[in-house]
């Protein structure tokens, strides 16, 4: 009889190396006659979210046909689901300690650089109307959630992710309506904590740049880079902006890695000052770096989105011009109505000019438009641009590095992706919000795991000269670089045969691919460490 071994090697040795297991047993130890110790669980439910993702009652079924055993010593019968909870009731009230411990021996065992910090919010979905609550934990509650389900109850998660190698060293659970940019001070001291007395970068989005959080992080000398919001860019800024004059900036984009230089998007920077005041006309005036960007990939978008959107509009008020005066919109108000409803759907408003008069003879309604093109052309000037704040000295940093700098920020977004893709986090149900804040715990360790995995496979093949991975290929057939998720994928198939007639268990040789990985891994699962 074979178990499937997989990742569980490789998952366990990273646990050991950030001492997961350690750090939980000593702020919550159990008894010695305990079948397992808080912390082995919640190993073995990050190894869970790693491999093959379950519900807490399908763990101990998981744990049967996967090496669980063998490798944390755990029978599948301990897994249960009311043990596997009683570990998230003890975890919950201690998870400051724990995120922060872990955090800092991932700095310290991995050598993570955490000069470069950029720090996002998403939110997860929750079934179930959490009427009752536990003072102390985030609270679930309604807000604006990313995944577009406004039907459900939301709990937010932050994330801060180091810029060597998107690792995600931070993160914490608020409640479900709590606004993004209140969070940014109490993250940012927590970001001190751990980067100790390294001075860092925080880089974010629009939310990190309200008065009061520019205030904190220029206090706590920190720099930052974000992006200035739209509705707050001064009327004119871009349109008086010239792309040639800008400078052109050395920087490929990753999406554009491989193309030919004609078909990759440039950059281009220049730079003003942006003043900006306090709430009460005694508070200083905040002097920041205002880097304008213009990117020829985001014009080209932006100019077919706006053309796609004007063709959808067009077809429509074209109809609406034949079914003036129909049953479908007999009267001048039915018409406007669907004339309006239109405007705002396809968001149109800026340069759509409609005109409802009545025909003389039947007085029924007629509908006229058109696209007012100077306001086009007027939008059309200011595609491809966007600015992007900093309080960075300009000999540590030219416009053109704060670009770069800032162009990290999608690394975070992509972990958000991993957290609701390989280890899916779907809408979830506990019975409580404090179990669900400690889940959200353990799905954030297996996040940190799988970008370790990542970077250190990376960080190895990088010292033989090497970015690409024979054995990952690209949809042209190219070696590509590894990825977390690739790499599990590639380690899923291996087998262990247990132990038999006081044998010791047996894996079957891995294929080549898997004995690269787990070399550059440094794990050897022919000889593992059994507890």
């Amino acid at each position: 009889m074979e178990k499937r071994l997989g990742s569980l090697p490789v998952i366990a040795e990273f646990s050991r190396r950030l001492d997961i297991a350690g750090v939980i047993d000593r702020v919550c130890p159990v008894r010695d006659v305990a079948h397992a110790t808080h912390g082995q669980v919640i190993e073995v439910l990050i190894a869970n979210r790693l491999t093959n993702p379950a519900a807490m009652v399908g763990i101990a079924a998981w744990a049967s046909a996967w090496a669980v055993e063998e490798v944390y010593g755990l029978p599948a019968a301990v897994l249960g689901d009311d043990r596997l909870a009683r570990a998230l009731d003890a975890i919950a009230p201690h998870l400051d300690g724990i995120v922060g411990s872990i955090g800092a021996t991932a700095i310290a065992a991995f050598g993570i650089d955490v000069a470069r910090l950029h720090w996002d919010m998403t939110s997860v979905s929750l079934h179930g109307a959490y009427d009752t609550l536990e003072d102390g934990f985030p609270a679930p509650g309604w807000g604006h959630p990313k995944d577009r389900r406004p039907d459900l109850k939301q709990i937010q998660a932050g994330i801060a992710v180091a810029g060597d190698g998107a690792v995600p060293i931070f993160h914490q659970a608020y409640d479900g309506g709590a606004g993004e940019i209140s969070q940014v001070v109490e993250a940012m001291q927590r970001l001190q904590t751990l980067a100790g007395p390294r001075r860092f970068l925080l880089v974010g989005d629009s939310k990190l740049l309200s008065y009061g959080n520019i205030t904190a992080m220029r206090e706590a000398g920190v720099g930052f880079i974000a992006p200035l919001a739209a509705k707050r860019v001064p009327a004119g800024l871009f349109t008086a902006a010239e792309a040639d004059r800008a400078v052109p900036v050395d920087y490929i984009a990753q999406r554009d890695t491989g193309k030919p230089a004609d078909r990759r998007g440039a950059y281009r920077v220049a730079e003003d000052v942006m003043d900006l005041p306090g709430p009460r006309k005694t508070d200083p005036v905040h002097h920041l770096r205002r880097i304008l960007v213009h990117s020829t990939a985001n014009q080209t978008a932006a100019a077919k989105a706006r053309t796609l959107k004007l063709d959808k509009a067009a077809t429509e008020l074209d109809t609406l011009t034949r079914t003036a005066g129909t049953r479908y919109h007999p009267d001048t108000a039915a018409v406007t109505a669907k004339a309006e409803q239109i405007s705002r759907h396809r968001r149109i408003g800026g340069y759509l000019r409609t005109r409802v008069t009545e025909h003389p003879g039947t007085g029924k309604p007629v509908f006229t438009w058109h696209y007012d093109q100077a306001a086009i052309a007027a939008e059309a000037a200011t595609d491809g641009w966007y600015a992007l704040l900093s309080n960075l000295p300009p000999d540590e940093a030219d416009p053109a590095d704060i670009l770069r700098r800032y162009k990290g920020q999608p690394a975070v977004e992509q972990r958000y992706a991993t957290i609701k893709g390989p280890l899916a986090v779907a809408p979830m149900f506990l019975q409580h919000n404090r179990r669900i804040t400690a889940l959200i715990t353990v799905i954030c360790l297996a996040l940190l795991i799988f970008s370790l995995i990542e970077r250190e496979v990376r960080t190895n093949l990088a010292t033989q000269g090497h970015t690409d991975m024979a054995g990952f290929y690209a949809y042209d057939n190219r070696a590509t670089r590894p990825t977390g998720r690739l790499i599990l994928q590639a380690l899923h198939d291996l087998r262990l045969i247990p132990a038999h007639d006081q044998q010791p268990p047996r894996i079957p040789h891995p294929g080549w691919l898997q004995a690269q990985l787990l070399a550059l891994l440094n794990v050897d699962p022919t000889q593992p460490r059994w507890p």
